[in-house]
């Protein structure tokens, strides 16, 4: 499996043509305690950078872009019930969707783990 970055702070782990996407560790920390998270469903389709859903913290609320064009396939509804595990595992278990990808051209886009060390400093 291949992880990708977008400048948008979001990590997409590429199995195939599926996507699992969150957000990373770098964003769970500058929005600081985690409040309310926000879903769209699966089957639900979207565009490259269409918003797909919110975070809210006791700081702000951001929205979350998608990074491509894809499908909704799972959203991970654990999340709503407790969204402070977006904070304790933002790069594992509180992923947020399993996107089914349209063009994994789109990809390319992306930037890899190094490249995306780089955008933070």
């Amino acid at each position: 499996m291949t992880t990708y970055y977008s400048e948008e702070h979001e990590w997409l782990e590429i199995d195939g043509g599926t996507a699992t996407l969150g957000i990373t560790k770098h964003a769970a920390e500058a929005l600081g305690e985690v409040v309310f998270v926000e879903l769209k469903e699966a089957g639900d389709t979207f565009d490259k950078d269409d918003e797909i859903g919110v975070v809210e913290s006791v700081k702000a609320a951001s929205e979350l872009y998608a990074p491509l064009a894809g499908e909704i396939l799972e959203a991970n509804t654990a999340l709503e019930d407790n969204p402070g595990s977006v904070n304790e595992d933002p790069e594992g278990n509180a992923w947020f969707y399993k996107i089914k990808i349209d063009d994994l051209g789109e990809l390319e886009a992306l930037m890899d783990e190094s490249g995306y060390k780089a955008f933070i400093v």
